[in-house]
C-alpha cells in the first residue's frame, strides 16, 4: 500500500488524477496541502484526509510520494523540498518555467535519488510508441523534418475564466495555450528525437519560437505559438500548439530519408522502404499495446509491477521546460 499526499491541487488535472485515486486500492491519500484552504478541503474530504501544511506532509515518515499539482510557479519550492525529504514525486507538467529553477529541480531530484515522473501522458499512446520504436530501428532512415501539433478551444470556450484561472496567468504558469499544450508535442517530438531520450538525432543545437493571440480574453498571455527545433544531426522539428482551434486539428508526421509516417484523426500512414506492406497507405500492421496513463505508471513504478512504457526521466522533463524557456525567450514574450 503507498501512502500517498497532494502538495498543491490548483492544476486542472487534479479531479482526474482524484479519480483514477479512488479506482486504486493500492494507493492511500492521507493529507492534502494547498495554500488556498477551501480547494484544499474539496479534494481532502473525497479521500477522508487531513489538510495539513507542506512541511507536516514531508516529515511524515509514513509518506512516501507526493502529488505536485500546484501552480507551476510554485514547483521550485515543492519539488526541492519533497527531494531534501526524500519522497518519490508525480510533477503535473511543465517541471519548471526559467532555466535556473529547471536546473534547481533536476539537481534536486537526482541528488535524492527519488522515483520522478510528470504527466506526458502520450508517451502510452500506441502510435507514439510506434513512431518511437520505428525511428529507433532505423525503418526511416536518417530523419530530416518532424512537426507535431497539439490543440483545442479552451480559450474560445473559456474553460480557465474561472476556477482554472490561473493556467492563462503568465506570473503563475509561465506562459499560455503555447507553454500549456505545446508541452506535449514538444515532449514526444524530444522522447523520439533527442540524445537525452535515446533518440538518433543528437542534443538539441538550437531553439526558436514565435507566439500570438487573437482573442484578448486572457490578457498578456499568449493563445497559440509555434517552436523550431535544430538538433546536432541536422533534423529539424516544429512543435505547434493553439488554444483556438475548434474543429481540425492538425496531425503529426516524421520524414526520414527512407521513410515516412502521418498521423490524422487516429490514422497512421507508413511508408518505409524497409518494412513489408509499408506503401503509404493506412498501416494496418502490429502495434504495442497501449500502457497505463503517466499517472497510474508513477504507482505502478513504486508498486514494483511491470510498465508498459518507461516513466519520464527528470533529464527529460528539464530538457522539455528549458527548450520551451528558449521559445518564449527568442519569441520576446
Amino acid at each position: 500500500m503507498q501512502i500517498t499526499a497532494f502538495l498543491g491541487v490548483a492544476h486542472i488535472h487534479t479531479p482526474g488524477f482524484v479519480a483514477k485515486l479512488q479506482d486504486r486500492a493500492d494507493v492511500k491519500v492521507k493529507a492534502v496541502a494547498d495554500h488556498d484552504a477551501a480547494r484544499a478541503q474539496k479534494t481532502a474530504d473525497v479521500f477522508g484526509a487531513s489538510v495539513l501544511n507542506v512541511q507536516a506532509i514531508l516529515a511524515d515518515p509514513e509518506i512516501t510520494s507526493v502529488i505536485i499539482c500546484s501552480e507551476t510557479v510554485h514547483h521550485r519550492d515543492l519539488v526541492t523540498r519533497a527531494a531534501a525529504a526524500g519522497k518519490h514525486m508525480f510533477v503535473e507538467k511543465p517541471l519548471g518555467i526559467t532555466h535556473e529553477d529547471t536546473d534547481a529541480m533536476e539537481a534536486a531530484v537526482k541528488a535524492a535519488g527519488v522515483v520522478f515522473q510528470t504527466g506526458f501522458f502520450r508517451r502510452s499512446d500506441p502510435k507514439w510508441q510506434f513512431i518511437k520504436q520505428e525511428i529507433a530501428a532505423g525503418h526511416l532512415g536518417k530523419i530530416t523534418r518532424m512537426r507535431d501539433t497539439t490543440c483545442h478551444m479552451g480559450a474560445l470556450a473559456g474553460w480557465f475564466d474561472t476556477e482554472w484561472r490561473w493556467i492563462a496567468d503568465k506570473s503563475q504558469a509561465g506562459g499560455g495555450g503555447f507553454a500549456d499544450l505545446g508541452a506535449h508535442s514538444l515532449d514526444t517530438t524530444l522522447w523520439c528525437l533527442s540524445a537525452i531520450a535515446g533518440g538518433p538525432c543528437g542534443h538539441v543545437k538550437a531553439a526558436v519560437g514565435s507566439v500570438g493571440a487573437q482573442l484578448d480574453r486572457y490578457p498578456d498571455i499568449d493563445e497559440y505559438g509555434c517552436g523550431l527545433i535544430t538538433f546536432e544531426s541536422g533534423a529539424i522539428a516544429v512543435v505547434e500548439a493553439s488554444w483556438v482551434d475548434e474543429k481540425l486539428h492538425s496531425g503529426v508526421e516524421v520524414n526520414g530519408l527512407e521513410g515516412q509516417i502521418y498521423v490524422k484523426d487516429d490514422k497512421l500512414f507508413y511508408y518505409s522502404k524497409h518494412v513489408e506492406g509499408a506503401d503509404g497507405s493506412e498501416y494496418t500492421g502490429p502495434m504495442p499495446d497501449a500502457a497505463p496513463h503517466a499517472f497510474e505508471l508513477f504507482f505502478d513504478k513504486l508498486e514494483g509491477k511491470p510498465l508498459g512504457v518507461e516513466l519520464v526521466s527528470v533529464e527529460e522533463a528539464a530538457q522539455e521546460s528549458r527548450v520551451m524557456a528558449d521559445f518564449y525567450a527568442t519569441a520576446g514574450a
